[in-house]
């Protein structure tokens, strides 16, 4: 649900341009827990709830992607230089996209099936040369 009004006096003196505050609530089911939880947004664009309402999706589907980047593949944590970065990003990228197709929901569980079966496989490999 969002709901938008006009920003008070107040708000508009101390951030300029500022025109609206809106307010997001995120209701659904995570993990079986029904969770419900409040956004607020100060902007100076001036459109329609509806579309103030696509572009915090936009920005939230974009933030989660880069969280998802982060936490499951440590991606700030490398300092890679020059083609170096662009390469592993697309890297990364890749993997991840091919974890969605081959139907993981949870990039975490698609990761550590990865883990296992090559693991499995060097075992076999090593065992079958002996």
């Amino acid at each position: 649900m969002l709901r938008a009004k006009q920003a008070p006096e107040h708000i508009r003196g101390a951030w300029r341009g500022t025109s609206w505050i809106v307010e997001v609530i995120a209701t659904g089911t995570r993990d079986g827990k029904t969770f419900r939880q409040t956004h607020f947004f100060l902007t100076s664009l001036r459109t329609t709830p509806e579309a103030l309402l696509q572009l915090v999706r936009d920005r939230w589907s974009i933030e989660s992607w880069h969280w998802i980047r982060d936490t499951q593949l440590h991606e700030d944590a490398h300092r890679y230089r020059g083609n170096g970065a662009g390469a592993m990003a697309t890297l990364r990228t890749a993997a991840l996209n091919l974890l969605r197709l081959a139907g993981f929901q949870s990039i975490r569980a698609g990761m550590q099936a990865v883990l296992t079966t090559s693991r499995r496989y060097w075992r076999w490999r090593r065992e079958s040369q002996n």
